[in-house]
């Protein structure tokens, strides 16, 4: 049986060792998820990598929401990578556009090259964009490992048709992630249109209004997963 990957989104340390604890098995890690989301800080990357063996992964985006680059932008987000590969880290998620709003190959393709031997995903910026097809055809040219996606719509629940036309068109050559409102209400139709990796915060709000990875989202999340793969293999 395919291996089933939960991915936590995590705004802070403490929030990928809460993922962890309630069954996470790789970690997305970044900061102000409130605004989208960006690079998080050095010391954060540093001090999770030393507390966990996990899968690690880093969002490097300057700034949130922006996926259309200065060379500014550029230059930071190369030393990022680079910063990410000398401490052991597993994999970056990326995403560059250009402004007509198509990938940008160029951009993409060095960061791939820069990167190896750390995994690649090309995140959410897919999702505001609108040719499915010729959008994930360009993803797969530029090397990327996988692509981080809710099929071109807002969320999960909206964009399902589309996530299992990614999966079919991808043919193997990348592996799709489904991500932007997961949870353990959606997870069954997901897996059934043959998702097996799966991108979710599991955030709520703490005492400051900060978002915060919350240990039940996570876990009830995980919890279903085992069920519909226990009845998967009855």
């Amino acid at each position: 049986m395919q291996k089933v990957i939960v991915e936590c989104c995590a705004n802070s340390v403490s929030s990928a060792l809460t993922g962890i604890k309630a069954g996470a098995n790789r970690i997305e890690l970044c900061k102000s998820l409130e605004n989208g989301g960006e690079t998080p800080n050095y010391s954060d990357i540093l001090k999770l990598r030393s507390l966990t063996n996990i899968d690690l992964r880093i969002l490097i985006l300057p700034k949130a929401n922006n996926f259309i680059y200065t060379k500014e932008d550029f230059k930071r987000i190369i030393q990022d990578i680079k910063f990410c590969k000398k401490n052991k880290i597993n994999g970056v998620v990326i995403g560059a556009l250009n402004e007509d709003q198509s990938i940008n190959i160029q951009q993409t393709k060095e960061i791939v090259e820069i990167a190896k031997p750390m995994k690649v995903t090309f995140h959410r910026a897919f999702d505001t964009i609108s040719n499915l097809e010729n959008d994930l055809n360009k993803i797969i040219e530029c090397g990327c490992d996988y692509l981080l996606t809710s099929g071109q719509k807002s969320n999960v629940n909206d964009g399902i048709n589309n996530i299992a036309k990614l999966i079919k068109l991808s043919n193997k050559k990348i592996k799709i992630i489904a991500g932007g409102g997961v949870n353990h209400n959606n997870i069954e139709s997901l897996y059934k249109i043959g998702v097996r990796e799966f991108h979710l915060s599991g955030t709520s709000k703490n005492k400051s209004k900060t978002l915060e990875t919350d240990y039940n989202l996570i876990n009830l999340t995980v919890k279903k997963l085992k069920e519909i793969q226990n009845q998967d293999s009855d």
